[in-house]
């Protein structure tokens, strides 16, 4: 990876980040097919995010491995990136070759999931003594394995994040404002985007959004058990602020505590595995000198 090798902004990247993260199996379950992952890089100064959700059906029994991979897949590859990322800081001039990283990570990831289903099937064949079937194109069916991806990279300067099938991601501002930047609408069915299918970096949504006008958001992400288990979308972003107000009150460690016995509440609506995660900036970086970041857009945008 590209970058300036002399950063221009007088950033400092001083913020450490509090994560929680919990996952609770569905009613009437035997195991959970979700994953998900809450790592501190480079000091404290970056998070790695990700959930994962296997598609846990009959048709995907082997979905647990899927959405496991795809957690230790996407960490393996967004550690590198967000260090990457505290690096270039704020220094704009650093920012398109971070753009263009960030745009192979999902293939990149992708390559990594697909490689190591394939050779969990080679050692452990899903249908017996049968591989797994290859169509015309010759590409592997990897449907038993299938699961969905959200990953996050967060630091004080900036954030980005991909999502691949159904979950959410919510940003929480200063204000208390809830934003959904990859948000498709409801979901229709249960039907989605997946790793098992071919090429599937290409369905991959992505936001990339710099903190030019104050302090970085909290950054919550969740598998659609949580969402379904409200009566509406409002609901479910009232559930997203309510838990930044309690953090903000009482401490992340206090909703650590709380984290899962809400969870198991929501799952007994959904009937689904729900697992969330989230990163609280818990403290603001030093004040930031002129840089050319102040001339990119606020919210956030495509790459």
């Amino acid at each position: 990876m590209s970058g300036p090798s002399t950063p221009a902004s007088t950033q400092q990247e001083t913020a450490s980040w509090a994560l929680l993260s919990a996952t609770v199996k569905g009613v009437g379950k035997k195991y959970s097919q979700d994953s998900c992952g809450a790592l501190s890089v480079a000091q404290g100064r970056a998070a790695v995010l990700t959930v994962a959700d296997g598609h846990g059906s009959a048709a995907h029994f082997r979905s647990d491995f899927g959405s496991w991979w795809a957690v230790e897949e996407f960490t393996a590859c967004a550690v590198g990136f967000a260090r990457e990322a505290v690096r270039v800081g704020a220094d704009a001039t650093g920012w398109n070759a971070l753009r263009a990283e960030a745009r192979r990570l999902p293939q990149q990831v992708a390559h990594r999931w697909r490689e190591r289903a394939l050779l969990h099937d080679c050692n452990s064949p899903a249908h017996g003594g049968r591989r797994l079937s290859a169509p015309a194109d010759d590409e592997p069916d990897l449907a038993v394995y299938g699961s969905t991806l959200i990953g996050a990279v967060v630091t004080q300067s900036m954030l980005f994040c991909w999502q691949l099938g159904d979950g959410d991601i919510v940003l929480v501002d200063a204000d208390g404002t809830p934003h959904t930047p990859l948000s498709t609408g409801p979901d229709m069915g249960d039907e989605t985007d997946s790793l098992c299918e071919p090429e599937p970096w290409r369905k991959m949504r992505s936001h990339w959004q710099p903190f030019t006008g104050g302090a970085p958001p909290v950054v919550l992400l969740s598998t659609d058990g949580l969402s379904k288990s409200f009566a509406d979308h409002q609901g479910f972003l009232d559930f997203a602020t309510g838990v930044t107000e309690r953090a903000a009150a009482q401490g992340v460690p206090a909703v650590q505590a709380q984290l899962a016995d809400w969870l198991e509440r929501a799952a007994k609506y959904s009937g689904d595995d729900t697992t969330f995660v989230g990163a609280f900036a818990a403290t603001t970086g030093a004040a930031e000198t002129e840089s050319s970041a102040e001339q990119e857009a606020e919210r956030g945008t495509a790459w």
